[in-house]
């Protein structure tokens, strides 16, 4: 995507328009760096930008996964009264479209690593180094990179309602991501300062947050209205 002309006094510029395929446009400039988030299909929208240096993203994972509590988890089943789903989440998930940026890091892809080529890997402990809860979700989720480098661990405490120095801040997503987690990974995966990251699962915007908190700029692809109004305004 090419940059747009940048001001020098960290001001904060925001537009919104709809593009030629109907889907809808939202370009933000915050300091420095750039923002561009599009409401529609990341398999319609990727092909047409330019200037992508790196693809980091927490797709649908292909479990037809649905979140609605279940063992020791009451918590979460009282913050989702009802059942939620990912959207795409109902077929298998196809990487292959990613493959081919510069950069690429792929979160979950312990579900779909049989359609992975040689990487390096990146793991998440969900626990933080702690006791493990006796849940039935997940302790660690695992990600993959395009380059081949030793595998690394990042220690988060992200379990539920139970998250690290999120200060009773509400959850915006059923998948949400931690902001350092995303920032982190773009340094594992050696993303330059200043790069052009796309995220084309978005989902409520934490891959922007994390690119603006370390000078990067970001393109964000969302196809459910919801979550993309979420981003917008969180971004």
């Amino acid at each position: 995507m090419k940059a747009e002309a940048q001001p020098t006094n960290g001001a904060t510029r925001e537009s919104g328009l709809a593009t030629a395929n109907g889907c809808c446009l939202r370009r933000f400039v915050r300091g420095h760096n750039h923002v561009t988030l599009y409401l529609g299909d990341c398999l319609e929208i990727a092909p047409t930008l330019t200037g992508v240096d790196a693809v980091i993203s927490d797709p649908p994972y292909g479990i037809a996964f649905q979140h609605s509590g279940g063992g020791n988890g009451k918590g979460q089943g009282r913050w989702l009264a009802k059942t939620c789903t990912i959207h795409g989440d109902d077929k298998p998930f196809d990487p292959a479209p990613w493959l081919e940026y510069p950069i690429a890091v792929l979160w979950g892809a312990d579900h779909f690593a049989s359609r992975l080529p040689e990487g390096g890997w990146l793991i998440w402990d969900k626990l933080g180094g702690r006791e493990e809860f006796g849940d039935v979700f997940s302790d660690v989720e695992c990600g993959w990179q395009n380059k081949k480098r030793p595998s690394k661990i990042f220690r988060h405490l992200w379990k539920g309602l139970i998250r690290q120095n999120m200060g009773g801040v509400k959850r915006l997503h059923v998948s949400e991501k931690p902001v350092p987690l995303m920032a982190w990974a773009m340094g594992m995966a050696k993303v330059p300062d200043g790069a052009t990251v796309l995220d084309p699962d978005m989902g409520s915007g934490t891959m922007g947050i994390a690119c603006l908190r370390t000078g990067r700029n970001f393109v964000g692809i969302e196809i459910d209205p919801e979550h993309f109004k979420t981003a917008c305004a969180r971004l």
